[in-house]
């Protein structure tokens, strides 16, 4: 990245402006950065007020006259660098130097001072993690950012509301688990046999490509743990501006519980798709539909069998070939 312009104008990549500065992206060397996309995620997020929302979420008890890093700027750093990778937050040593992610930030005055740093890791340490036993964060010496969770995990669900102009006939909501390894000695993590490692098991409900809920679990509990008090939050959420959207449930054998089944059936408009487990009995009642399927399947697959049987030799036609062509290797 350079502030001065190139001699070629083609060369030229034109960034919005910042405090009447202009942004540009050229090939004449000066700063450089590997993370120069960042700018555009930036841009997009500043449309898309997703960053400043989340920030809206914590209450900061610092006392503001002493204040480098808003809580806003903190967290918008913090996602920044995930997004390009830097999943650690020791890594935020290195990138608070760097030029692309100052750019994002608009710390533009910061760029050509060297005592001009974008926070450090001790300092984004303070946003995320705040022990249990900080019962008041106003009177604490170091964790003063106190974070509202539930707005926090009702943000998820207004952002996807948000994202429609007018409310669709109908929207899939999709639950599952999956897991999140770990290499340490972290708290709450446990072997898990079945994705072979110690890891937690964070709970997913999706629907499409928008992230509803996202809630870190121990992978020592039930699949299913939680699924019902989420599924009942984020469905009363969707309610309170889509009242007539038909809304299918979908899950794997995990969540095939009574209470689950229970509370779908009894809300309107509210379907379920849940598998079951597969056991004798429920193949022995099944056989009939499984052979039905079978047939049609292979009565679709007869004609594409075919077509392709007329395109190809067969294997025995081929080794015939091979002997009346010598193939030389």
């Amino acid at each position: 990245m350079s502030p001065s312009h190139p001699r070629n104008p083609r060369q030229v990549i034109n960034f919005s402006k910042q405090k009447g500065k202009e942004i540009i992206a050229n090939f004449d060397g000066g700063l450089i950065t590997s993370d120069a996309g960042i700018v555009w995620i930036a841009e997009l997020d500043k449309k898309l007020g997703i960053t400043e929302k989340f920030g809206n979420c914590f209450q900061d008890h610092r006392h503001q006259f002493y204040v480098d890093h808003s809580v806003h700027e903190l967290l918008a750093q913090r996602l920044y660098g995930i997004i390009l990778g830097y999943e650690d937050v020791n890594d935020h040593d290195k990138l608070r130097h760097d030029p692309a992610l100052k750019i994002a930030l608009e710390k533009l005055n910061e760029l050509e001072d060297k005592k001009g740093w974008l926070a450090g890791k001790s300092t984004i340490n303070r946003l995320e993690y705040c022990p249990e036993t900080i019962l008041d964060q106003k009177t604490s010496r170091y964790h003063k950012i106190e974070p509202n969770f539930e707005a926090i995990e009702k943000s998820f669900v207004e952002f996807f509301l948000e994202s429609y102009k007018k409310p669709p006939l109908s929207i899939i909501l999709d639950m599952d688990v999956t897991d999140d390894q770990v290499h340490g000695n972290q708290e709450g993590a446990f072997f898990n046999s079945y994705y072979h490692g110690v890891c937690y098991a964070p709970l997913y409900i999706f629907c499409g490509h928008h992230l509803l809920v996202a809630k870190l679990r121990s992978s020592n509990v039930d699949p299913a743990d939680e699924a019902l008090d989420e599924l009942q939050r984020i469905i009363g959420l969707i309610r309170e501006k889509w009242s007539e959207t038909h809304i299918l449930v979908r899950g794997d054998s995990a969540y095939a519980r009574e209470e689950i089944f229970y509370f779908c059936e009894n809300q309107p408009l509210v379907d379920y798709v849940i598998a079951m487990g597969t056991n004798g009995v429920l193949k022995l009642r099944a056989d009939d539909v499984i052979e039905k399927a079978k047939h049609e399947y292979e009565k679709k697959l007869a004609p594409i069998t075919e077509l392709m049987d007329s395109l190809f030799q067969k294997k025995e036609d081929l080794e015939e070939v091979k002997k009346l062509v010598p193939i030389s290797t």
